[in-house]
């Protein structure tokens, strides 16, 4: 097989959403962990946010995050609509009874709608948002930890937040087992542990993220 077959193919194409997926599960987790510093304090969360965005390497390190997500959603919605067309085929491969007909499974197009959705307004509400200065150590820098504790003390987006996340935690539990099964780890033996390990990973994901709005609504008091 060729390569232009194979990224045809169905199996190459679910090959390379599971890849673009696990690669997205990295930066997922490393921006979960490192976004713990907000119950640090709010020098420790600025100077990282600084020492990020000051980094020549940001530039390159974006272009490839938004190549991995459009390649990602792009391919996947390729295979949903090739499955509709052609047979009830799910996103991951050789799965079957109950997991094949989960609810999980059969929404992971919608949850990644969802998410998309929400990346997009966050990148608008933090990356894009009211610049706030402040200094820490004599070097002047944007005060991000003001603008992420006040959208989070806002209910309505800390409800919305909190939500998502809940998405992401069913979208992470089942695509992160499933990119893994894609590459041929699909066995009796192991599929029970892969798919605990896909659970413990997204609960971790989740408790990091939805612990940001909570501390920021019920405990940070500035």
């Amino acid at each position: 097989m060729n390569s232009n077959s194979y990224f045809c193919s169905t199996i190459g194409r679910k090959q390379l959403v599971g890849l673009t997926g696990l690669a997205l599960c990295g930066f997922v987790l490393m921006h979960a962990l490192t976004n713990m510093l907000i119950l640090v304090s709010p020098d420790a969360y600025n100077k990282y946010s600084h020492a990020l965005v000051t980094n020549p390497l940001i530039y390159f390190a974006e272009a490839i995050l938004v190549l991995l997500f459009l390649g990602h959603i792009v391919i996947a919605i390729g295979l949903t609509v090739s499955s509709k067309g052609a047979r009830p085929e799910k996103y991951h491969a050789g799965a079957s009874g109950v997991k094949a007909g989960s609810v999980v499974a059969k929404n992971m197009w919608k949850q990644g709608i969802i998410i998309a959705i929400f990346l997009v307004y966050h990148l608008i509400t933090f990356k894009f948002g009211t610049y706030y200065k402040t200094t820490i150590d004599g070097v002047e820098m944007r005060d991000l930890h003001r603008l992420v504790v006040e959208m989070f003390q806002l209910p309505l987006y800390s409800g919305f937040y909190v939500f998502v996340m809940v998405v992401l935690f069913f979208h992470l539990s089942h695509g992160l087992s499933s990119s893994i099964q894609t590459f041929g780890f699909h066995h009796p033996k192991h599929t029970p542990k892969i798919e605990k390990l896909g659970l413990a990973f997204a609960a971790l994901v989740a408790v990091c993220f939805v612990s940001q709005p909570l501390y920021c609504f019920f405990i940070y008091k500035g």
